[in-house]
């Protein structure tokens, strides 16, 4: 039986009004309180993992588990009990997983991020009433003893109704260089940019910059109301050119965007690219530095949608990552349209900026514990309430998943952890803080008998981490128990960035994996569990290709619990 946890936190003023494109739907959010089998609301029950001095101008909106009533606990693990990282809800690293495996190949293992495969499925986590964050955390007993799947769900409000959002004004940035002639590129593109000119509304405008060697405003910012011919045709004279000047690219579209920044409006940046980028800057920080000021002084943050069999990922995900933004990834009409109709307005609307979580761990009951993913989006333990320090952006309607492989000790009854969000006010930036904790007694009950979100996320999860391993994961299993990985901040470490083929992930395998033929067979129980889920269909069907091209080895990958050599791979 899954029990839920949820704090739900309310940011000081209302956010503005994000896009929500006429003629797209956008799903509304369970506002119903959560509450534990008894029926008791389980709501103010933690206070901070960490105790601290407040940042200035915090406020009691800062200090979550101050309300009357509310249970008070001591609790201020070592550090190496801490895990911090900035929020992310960037999917691309899935999308381009998908277009590799069906092409017949695997995903280089540098680009396979497993929280952006684990934040590719819907979750039902409950919403908040109002603006800011809901925090749920549950689990389950993997299949390598000793060893749990903990689950930490953040979520937002809906979008506001489309009849009460504020104008956008959206700035397309566009590569038309060489590379993107190959079918699905930037033909794609031409497709999405006409599909959402005809679904803008009279009030919003649009502007369109193209690069090549070169950048070119071909419309500045523009109303939409009888425009709507003029944009078409300056859509329809997009032609592939020469080589990719990225930097050249952004830059003039940061400019165009500052120039045609219209007040009382959504203003954001939209990067639509193959991200191969061979002339001028080419690294995503020298790229940034060029448009760092539009970036603080007006809070332009970046969305980048990638295409092409042969992709940028990491230039891509760095550009969005930096430039307080989030990537998604695209190979189809359908997928397009989704993210156009969908995601993209989910993604320019903020509900908090900076947003980071820390996860405190009880040493007391808990002896290993990993975060799987956010490699780099580790964030220093003493960095959680510096709002200097950038963490994620987040939009409404977004869940957010991060989740822990966590050993219990022996006999451990009680507190597990303590998970706490903190984000700005996209307005105010004003801080605000929500937590939760989960007892032990939450992690009771089976992975497979769990419900259908954390089943879901525990496929995306092992699958991810079997990619990052190559074929190696399907071999003799190793043990995960003797691996500093598995405790305190190491667990969070990044890896260093690469562009290249890399090597399998020096991680060992996650406990309890099973093998991908198994995976497979879980992904389609979850497509037929209720309504049948396309999302869980293909994800079936990438994990067939990936057993295929693995060799369709019958090893798993579970984690033992002995305290032995680990074994290399």
């Amino acid at each position: 039986m899954r029990t839920w946890k949820v704090r739900r936190g309310l940011l000081a003023a209302v956010v503005a009004g994000g896009v929500l494109l006429t003629g797209c739907s956008s799903g509304g959010g369970n506002t119903e309180r959560a509450s534990d089998s008894s029926g008791k609301d389980r709501r103010g029950t933690a206070p901070l993992p960490a105790p601290g001095p407040a940042s200035p101008g915090t406020g009691d909106a800062a200090t979550p588990g101050e309300q009357q009533g509310d249970e008070k606990r001591d609790f201020a693990p070592p550090p190496d009990y801490l895990s911090t990282f900035a929020l992310d809800v960037d999917t691309a690293s899935y999308g381009f997983a998908r277009r590799t495996l069906a092409d017949g190949s695997l995903p280089d293992p540098a680009t396979v991020r497993p929280e952006e495969f684990v934040n590719s499925f819907r979750q039902d986590y409950p919403r908040p009433d109002g603006d800011g964050f809901s925090v749920s955390v549950d689990g389950a007993r993997t299949d390598a003893d000793g060893w749990s799947m903990m689950r930490v769900g953040l979520a937002t409000h809906a979008a506001a109704p489309k009849s009460e959002r504020p104008p956008a004004a959206l700035t397309f940035v566009i590569d038309v260089s060489g590379s993107m002639s190959e079918p699905g590129r930037l033909d794609l593109v031409k497709e999405s940019l006409g599909v959402m000119t005809d679904q803008l509304r009279a009030d919003d405008s649009l502007a369109l910059v193209t690069f090549s060697d070169s950048a070119e405003t071909v419309l500045p910012m523009t109303r939409m109301g009888e425009n709507r011919e003029r944009v078409h045709r300056a859509i329809g004279r997009m032609e592939p050119t020469q080589s990719t000047n990225l930097e050249a690219g952004i830059r003039t579209g940061y400019d165009t965007a500052v120039r045609g920044l219209r007040e009382g409006a959504t203003n954001r940046v939209v990067l639509l690219s193959d991200a191969l980028a061979n002339t001028g800057e080419t690294s995503a920080d020298g790229i940034l530095e060029r448009i760092s000021d539009a970036r603080r002084e007006h809070g332009i943050t970046l969305f980048g949608v990638g295409v092409g069999s042969d992709y940028g990922d990491a230039l891509m995900e760095r550009l969005a990552d930096k430039g307080d933004g989030h990537t998604t990834y695209v190979s189809d009409s359908a997928e397009a349209r989704k993210v156009f109709c969908d995601q993209l307005p989910a993604n320019i609307e903020l509900r908090a900026r900076d947003a980071k979580a820390q996860v405190a761990f009880d040493p007391q009951n808990v002896k290993q514990f990993r975060l799987i993913g956010y490699d780099n989006r580790a964030v220093a333990d003493d960095d959680f309430r510096d709002d200097s320090v950038d963490g994620g952006e987040v939009g409404p309607g977004h869940t957010v998943t991060a989740l822990y492989a966590v050993r219990m000790r022996d006999g451990a009854s009680g507190h597990v952890a303590t998970a706490n969000v903190r984000w700005l006010d996209p307005e105010s930036r004003a801080p605000h803080e929500e937590s939760n904790e989960i007892e032990s007694g939450d992690l009771d009950g089976g992975l497979w008998d769990a419900g259908h979100g954390l089943r879901t996320a525990a496929v995306a999860a092992y699958f991810a981490d079997t990619l990052r391993h190559g074929a190696s994961a399907q071999t003799e299993p190793g043990d995960p128990a003797v691996r500093p990985d598995y405790t305190g901040a190491t667990a969070t470490a990044p890896e260093p960035m690469s562009t290249s083929t890399s090597e399998p992930s020096t991680l060992p395998p996650l406990p309890g994996a099973p093998p991908l033929a198994e995976l497979a067979r879980r992904a389609e129980e979850l497509a037929s569990d209720g309504d049948d889920d396309t999302a869980l269909r293909d994800l079936a069907t990438a994990v067939h290709q990936a057993d295929r091209l693995t060799g369709g080895g019958d090893g798993g990958a579970a984690g033992g619990s002995g305290e032995g050599e680990i074994k290399p791979g």
